[in-house]
């Protein structure tokens, strides 16, 4: 048994470094999620902040439409031409999403600097492409009503992980401390 450890310790230290942190960072989001009245429809700041940046980014594009907190659930409704069009819910805030690339590179960290660093850039990153995943899914939502689950279910997502991907890669191969030892 502890030959196996020692074999695949560099393996089991990340993966104990991955879970912790992604644990500690779920449960501290879900205690502010909870800070919010569901049973009123109460949608939590960061989702407000993340439609409200697209809505101002929709409206740059000459998008007529408005937005507002939903009667019947929660998230905010994008109105065009006075009818709902568009809800924006917590996941589309891609809170989680950061929340498991922070958790990799913590897993995967490297000199603090850089990790915070990169961290920052990272987030960031994500948080600005889901603004504008948001603004161009809206707007082929409009314009393309059909292509509807390929563009929300398909495209975006696939859009959005692959960033992600693509920055751990980045992460791993360029600025972690541990990438040869794997």
């Amino acid at each position: 048994m502890k030959k196996y450890f020692l074999q695949y310790k560099p393996f089991l230290l990340f993966l104990l470094k991955f879970l912790g942190s992604y644990v500690v960072l779920i449960f501290i989001y879900n205690s502010y999620l909870k800070s919010f009245d569901a049973n009123k429809n109460e949608v939590d700041g960061f989702t407000i902040l993340v439609a409200k940046q697209a809505e101002m980014l929709l409206t740059a594009f000459n998008f007529k439409m408005v937005s507002g907190p939903s009667p019947n659930d929660v998230s905010v409704v994008y109105y065009v031409s006075g009818k709902p069009f568009v809800r924006i819910v917590e996941g589309c805030n891609t809170m989680s999403v950061m929340i498991l690339f922070v958790a990799f590179v913590l897993a995967f960290s490297g000199k603090l600097w850089k990790t915070i660093l990169f961290l920052a850039i990272g987030v960031l990153t994500i948080y600005v492409l889901n603004v504008l995943r948001i603004v161009l899914l809206t707007m082929g939502l409009f314009y393309y009503p059909e292509m509807k689950t390929a563009l929300h279910d398909i495209v975006f997502p696939l859009f959005i992980y692959g960033v992600v991907f693509g920055l751990w890669v980045m992460w791993v191969n360029k600025f972690s401390d541990h990438a040869k030892s794997f």
